[in-house]
């Protein structure tokens, strides 16, 4: 699973990091940093739970092969 990062559309609401603190990383004035999250297994839930939350819609929750495949890769590496 992958979350792709609208940072554009981040108002700094900060509530995706209230879900999931060790998912969602933040700047200093509370904006989701730039660049597509890849979850790990086992934290799709939390993650999920934080994408969801941001009233913005600034985070997208990508499950399709290609992102599973990312994220298989990246913890390969």
């Amino acid at each position: 699973m992958r979350i792709i990062v609208h940072h554009a559309t981040c108002q700094g609401h900060a509530r995706c990091w209230a879900q999931a603190p060790d998912i969602f990383k933040l700047d200093d004035e509370g904006y989701i940093l730039p660049g597509d999250i890849n979850v790990a297994e086992g934290d799709e839930l939390l993650a999920s739970r934080g994408a969801q939350a941001c009233p913005e819609r600034a985070l997208e929750i990508d499950r399709t092969a290609a992102a599973l495949e990312s994220v298989f890769i990246q913890s390969r590496v």
